[in-house]
């Protein structure tokens, strides 16, 4: 793998991002308004419940977290869908440039959309309400470091089904993680929610992670099993993954599915 290739790509990821402004969107506006809205959503529980409540440090600290996954997945789904609304992907097809050097490029110019992201949430949580996510401690490393993993691997599975099924599975960019985010319990545990659904989340890795972030929110240790399991579900998750969109990779070759780009 070329290094030098890698860095390429991550800074014409950059040069896109400085020059469409609608693409700031995602990585400024949305937090903004998420920290803002969750966190006055906080400050109203708490007052309902009296003193003592953890309504505030609850709520940003889930949709903090979550914009970890929010930030990754959409960093490597937009990363490849700039290349289709541009028409460049047949570019990128005849060029020496390897598909892991294209995903780490990407990858790298997401872990700085991710820190500008996260760190709008953060710092409009500590100056409008108080809230440090630092708090939580060491843990926050291993917490961190799972939801990212979930959110490549999201990403990667959006761009599997774009080069299967075209420009229309686009929508699934946002559109999965609008189901993620609630089936996580982000903000509750999971017993509240419905029956049925109950299933669901505990399949998913980003609820445990959620669940040992809460535990540790709450002043106690970090708990292990819990983020064993997650780490567990989502080396799955990557793996499958990976296969998956190698696979709708060697299909759209095979096919001919450049057709649809140009």
């Amino acid at each position: 793998m070329s290094w030098r290739r890698v860095k390429a790509v991550a800074r014409r990821h950059m040069y896109v991002l400085q020059r469409k402004p609608q693409r700031w969107f995602d990585v400024v506006l949305w937090p903004v308004v998420d920290a803002l809205l969750f966190g006055s959503i906080g400050v109203y529980l708490a007052r309902q419940a009296g003193p003592g409540s953890q309504g505030v440090a609850v709520l940003l600290s889930g949709i903090l977290l979550f914009h970890v996954v929010f930030q990754s997945e959409i960093s490597v789904a937009t990363g490849f869908m700039e290349e289709t609304w541009s028409r460049n992907l047949l570019n990128l097809l005849v060029t020496p440039l390897r598909e892991v050097e294209y995903v780490a490029g990407t990858v790298l110019f997401g872990l700085a959309k991710l820190a500008l992201g996260v760190g709008v949430v953060g710092t409009m949580a500590f100056v409008l309400f108080a809230f440090n996510i630092t708090d939580i401690g060491l843990a926050l490393v291993p917490i961190i470091a799972v939801l990212l993993v979930v959110g490549w691997s999201v990403g990667l599975i959006v761009v599997g089904l774009i080069l299967r099924v075209g420009q229309g599975a686009e929508i699934l960019a946002w559109g999965l993680l609008a189901f993620v985010l609630p089936l996580s319990g982000a903000f509750y545990p999971v017993d509240v929610m419905p029956a049925g659904l109950q299933y669901v989340a505990r399949v998913l890795p980003t609820t445990h992670v959620f669940a040992a972030a809460r535990v540790v929110l709450s002043g106690r240790a970090l708990p292990w099993g819990q983020l064993g399991w997650a780490a567990l579900g989502t080396g799955v998750l990557a793996v499958l993954s990976v296969v998956y969109v190698t696979r709708m990779l060697s299909a759209f070759r095979a096919r001919g599915f450049i057709s649809r780009y140009t």
